[in-house]
């Protein structure tokens, strides 16, 4: 059984020289660094929709079989 939600998450942006760097607060190790801040924002959008993947699986895999899986809000 899946479950999808929606989640809204905080990026934190600035420029520094000719960059633009950015975090999402929320996720530790997720940040980038792009030329302009719209690129930025996308690959900070790509880069947490793979983190968040990747963690999904890493915790299917470490439940092994018979697992179930339940919405949780905050």
């Amino acid at each position: 059984m899946g479950f999808i939600m929606a989640n809204a998450f905080t990026a934190v942006v600035k420029q520094s020289g000719d960059w633009w760097i950015g975090w999402i607060q929320e996720i530790p190790g997720v940040n980038c660094q792009e030329a302009t801040k719209e690129e930025l924002l996308e690959t900070l959008r790509i880069t947490l929709a793979e983190i968040l993947e990747l963690n999904r699986d890493m915790a299917r895999k470490q439940a092994g079989s018979d697992f179930e899986e339940y919405p949780i809000a905050i």
